[in-house]
């Protein structure tokens, strides 16, 4: 039996569908999978109007997952008129994914300070340098921007700008999906039912 033809029952599973995920995780990060915290995060406009890319989850536990950005970006301001977002992590040595649904809110300013300090110094500078998804008109002027903060902040900490901070996605809803060569892949769904969990598999 190959890496991605693992057996998953319903036996297998705990009954907490955040320590499930701890464990799955666990597992890519022992086993040396590159960046195994790289996930995308879909979003929606007002009107319904979805978008998707890649980020990196900064923390998690039992509340949920967390995600830092520009509140001005194109996904701060979709969370900020539907909260609603939904997170997908692909291990493919693994044969695994797990799928996130649930609410995003933004984490206390002192977290987000951790989530930011947590990043590189260059990483820091050009998160101040950069409006996320506004057009640029020059690359050079970017550019220039970033070498004009470097030296501003030579010797002195790089701090968490107001316009950016972290977001933690509460979940209602997780799946985790187990590849099968035969396409009949193995999904258990997990849903809030009150103070605990229903878990149902699914058809492939």
């Amino acid at each position: 039996m190959g890496g991605r033809e693992r057996p998953l029952r319903r036996e297998d599973l705990l009954d907490d569908p955040l320590r499930q995920f701890a464990a799955w995780y666990g597992e890519a990060r022992s086993d040396g999978l590159p960046l195994p915290q790289s996930c995308a995060l879909a979003t929606a406009s007002a009107d319904g109007s979805p978008s998707v890319r890649m980020v990196l989850m900064k923390d998690f536990d039992e509340r949920g997952f967390v995600f830092g950005t520009s509140y001005a970006s194109r996904k701060g301001r979709e969370l900020a008129e539907n909260e609603r977002a939904a997170l997908l992590f692909y291990w493919h040595p693994f044969g695994r994914q797990v799928r996130v649904e649930g609410r995003a809110e933004r984490v206390e300013p002192e977290e987000s300070d951790g989530i930011f300090l947590a990043r590189p110094r260059d990483s820091r500078i050009s998160a101040l340098a950069s409006r996320q998804s506004e057009p640029l008109s020059s690359r050079e002027q970017l550019e220039a921007r970033v070498r004009e903060l470097e030296g501003e902040l030579e010797g002195r900490e790089v701090e968490r700008p107001e316009f950016w901070g972290g977001y933690r996605l509460a979940p209602d809803a997780l799946e985790f999906w187990q590849h099968r060569e035969n396409r009949l892949h193995i999904r258990f769904a997990y849903r809030r039912s009150g103070d605990g969990w229903t878990i149902d598999e699914l058809q492939p």
